[in-house]
């Protein structure tokens, strides 16, 4: 077997070109030294005159948060493949010489930009890049919630009633190694899904109820390029009061709101009615009476638009495998809101293409 050379590299960077490399698509789009500046003042590393081994470099890590994200990759699983993928090493600008980060350097820097609360700001950096490029929040938009999975607890019931009622239970205080793996902040609740048709043809009356534990991710996108303006990580239990805290985009150029029934309340439709959005929100069918056939069909035209949200969700869980591995909702919120930045770079390519092939 003869020894690889370096246009045997080339040529294989060229061949993974050709079958249409993602991450290459990524590189060309994405400018990732817009997130340079927030970066840095997040990390706030040393100058390095006290000597040691030089940081890597920023924009690098961030990069290597993003193909964790695009893959749903453990830190370890992570560290292997950029050692392993050509694609990979391209896109974060390593040679086969160069050292790559470790799983411990991932983590590290991801907790020192989870504890620094630095996700908002790169979030909202990116979205500032779209509205360059022309991407402006047009035509309403569309609020929505969907369920993210967490590792699930096992909990005695006294345990649950503390965490429920803010407290830490007594016997975890005095041991920081069983306290550092139990997530205070993730919920159960019921995840209700349609009944299915029986193998005798019959539905059932009654939906199913399902437990489900973990987080909620609570999203508002702009109607006009389907982005992701706004966003909020909750538990699994928030209801859709959470429309008052700061899910609404004020600088859309239309003040139309869709949302389902969860969000149908008195207190939200005056919050709506005062900050100036008109309410598009679903009606809730009356309690034990049909629904009348006006809102039927109302409904049924605010589902068309709505509805557009759900594939952010389905891409999301699809492509990414959105799942919550990390302990408590600092570290979740930074989980989700790399998924969001995600998403919105997938998004922008996209529709990039579809300018382009116009």
């Amino acid at each position: 077997m003869k020894q690889p050379g370096f246009f045997d590299v080339e040529e294989r960077l060229a061949r993974l070109s050709g079958l249409g490399d993602q991450l290459e698509a990524f590189s060309r789009t994405v400018d990732f030294e817009v997130f340079r500046p927030d970066l840095e003042l997040a990390l706030a590393y040393s100058d390095g005159s006290k000597g040691g081994r030089p940081p890597f470099d920023p924009v690098l890590m961030f990069k290597i948060l993003v193909i964790q994200t695009l893959n749903n990759l453990s830190d370890e699983r992570t560290e292997y493949l950029i050692n392993n993928r050509l694609s990979f090493m391209r896109f974060l600008g390593l040679g086969l010489s160069d050292r790559v980060p470790d799983a411990k350097t991932v983590w590290l820097f991801r907790e020192r930009l989870t504890q620094a609360g630095a996700i908002e700001r790169l979030f909202d950096r990116f979205d500032a890049t779209l509205r360059n490029a022309g991407y402006l929040p047009m035509s309403g938009q569309i609020l929505d919630a969907t369920l993210v999975a967490a590792p699930k607890q096992r909990n005695t019931n006294a345990e649950k009633a503390d965490l429920r009622a803010g407290r830490i239970p007594e016997d975890w205080q005095d041991k920081p190694a069983k306290m550092s793996h139990k997530d205070r902040h993730a919920r159960w609740t019921l995840k209700f899904t349609k009944a299915k048709r029986q193998d005798d043809g019959t539905i059932p009356s009654s939906d199913l109820a399902i437990p489900f534990f973990g987080y909620k991710s609570h999203v508002s996108i702009d109607r006009k390029f389907r982005f992701i303006r706004k966003w909020k990580t909750t538990d699994a239990a928030s209801d859709g009061a959470r429309l008052r805290e700061g899910l609404l985009d004020k600088t859309n150029t239309a003040s139309s709101v869709w949302a389902d029934t969860a969000y149908r309340s008195k207190a939200n439709e005056d919050f709506m009615d005062k900050e100036g959005f008109v309410s598009k929100v679903h009606r809730k069918k009356p309690h034990l009476k049909p629904m009348p056939r006006h809102i039927q069909k109302s409904n049924a035209g605010k589902s068309v638009i709505r509805s557009r949200v759900e594939h952010v969700f389905a891409d999301q869980k699809s492509q990414t495998g959105l799942f919550i591995r990390t302990v408590g909702i600092t570290r979740a919120t930074m989980r989700i809101g790399l998924a969001n930045i995600v998403y919105n770079m997938r998004r922008f390519l996209f529709l990039e293409r579809l300018n382009a092939s116009a």
